[in-house]
């Protein structure tokens, strides 16, 4: 896996000393992803890899592409792993779907505390149930009803956090910390306060990227291993 930033930097020439300048009027570029060597084997597997590439060949269509942060974002541990998502979860009379399924939801999550405007580089966040403090960088996204649904983003650096406070929600008392945190990109589209942030398993809408498609290269035993590199869509 491999995510990452790109553009987001524009040469204004070099100085006397053959030094070049740098400037920022990209809105902080466009996020990419990669997911390299996938292991597609079953039936199932090959059926969802041919859909993709039906859909997305020829990058004018998008969907939305996940990005596995588990190992890094502010989340409980179940003994050494990271648990961004709690799973099983039953109705309140203890019992679960036809197929024994449960209900799932976020350990971790946040909530925009002021607004903000389409391009803004900071963002007032408040945070619950962080297993720690916000510190060098973690991905979260945010759901933009204009601007082809959800948006992925990170901060750079934490401008200010308050001391841990509580806030019950539906008679739970869960941890808050509130943040100003710096971001990049830049806000895809303006935010109210209330809106949800999210950590666990953050997305973003994308298409493959130029120049590239998914390919049914099917090996022996009926073995493929596509790599998907995906662009931000606009």
């Amino acid at each position: 896996m491999a995510f990452d930033v790109d553009g987001n930097a524009i040469g204004g020439g070099r100085n006397g000393n053959g030094q070049e300048s740098t400037m920022e009027m990209s809105g902080g570029g466009f996020l990419t992803a990669t997911y390299g060597g996938c292991f597609v084997q079953a039936p199932e597997e090959h059926e969802y890899v041919t859909w993709l590439a039906a859909r997305l060949n020829g990058s004018f269509r998008f969907v939305d592409v996940p990005l596995k942060t588990d190992w890094q974002g502010p989340f409980p541990t179940f003994g050494r792993w990271p648990q961004p998502i709690i799973g099983g979860i039953p109705h309140s009379d203890g019992s679960h779907f036809s197929d024994t399924s449960g209900y799932s939801q976020a350990t971790v999550w946040g909530s925009v505390i002021q607004d903000a405007g389409l391009g803004a580089g900071q963002l007032r966040i408040r945070v619950y149930s962080a297993s720690r403090r916000l510190r060098w960088s973690d991905w979260f996204s945010i759901f933009h009803s204009s601007a082809k649904g959800w948006r992925a983003y990170r901060y750079w650096d934490v401008v200010s956090v308050s001391e841990e406070g509580s806030e019950t929600i539906e008679g739970t008392a869960y941890p808050v910390r509130d943040y100003t945190l710096a971001i990049g990109p830049a806000l895809r589209e303006a935010v109210v306060a209330g809106t949800r942030v999210e950590f666990a398993r953050p997305r973003f809408a994308a298409r493959l990227s130029m120049g590239t498609k998914i390919l049914s290269d099917v090996e022996g035993f009926w073995l493929m291993r596509p790599t998907l590199t995906f662009d931000e869509a606009f």
